[in-house]
């Protein structure tokens, strides 16, 4: 099984918001959680009135552990932080954003280096490398 990263603050894991933004932003800070969504529409335990629900966990094993016992349960995410990111308003367009915002990632993406001072002004420089995505992955 792989190694994912440590949460930032375990106590706090199970108090983020439910809501939150879903994937984008191609950078991660810090991973607050890792959480399950279990849908009793595709069998989980009707635990919210048929409404879909969560189980947060401070370690992706956990989390991975939950998904494979529950039916109706997704693969596991990750929380995350981004302390700032890039977003994409349209394809190949790219925008250097300088606030925190917390979103939802398939954990696969925290395979990709954390992000360092460099990583987004190397993305956006005009000397990048063609395929942009090198930088993020850690490869260029």
């Amino acid at each position: 099984m792989k190694s994912y990263p440590k949460v930032l603050d375990p106590n706090k894991v199970g108090e983020y918001a439910g809501l939150a933004k879903s994937g984008g932003g191609y950078v991660w800070d810090e991973v607050l959680e890792y959480r399950v969504w279990c849908h009793p529409h595709n069998g989980a335990p009707d635990l919210e009135e048929g409404s879909d629900y969560y189980y947060a966990f401070e370690t992706y094993k956990e989390a991975l552990e939950c998904s494979n016992d529950i039916l109706g349960a997704e693969e596991p995410l990750a929380l995350i932080l981004q302390r700032e990111y890039i977003d994409e308003p349209s394809t190949g367009q790219y925008k250097h954003v300088k606030e925190e915002r917390i979103t939802e990632w398939p954990v696969q993406f925290l395979e990709r280096p954390r992000r360092t001072e460099s990583t987004i002004p190397n993305f956006m420089s005009v000397d990048a490398p063609e395929n942009k995505l090198d930088i993020i992955r850690g490869i260029a």
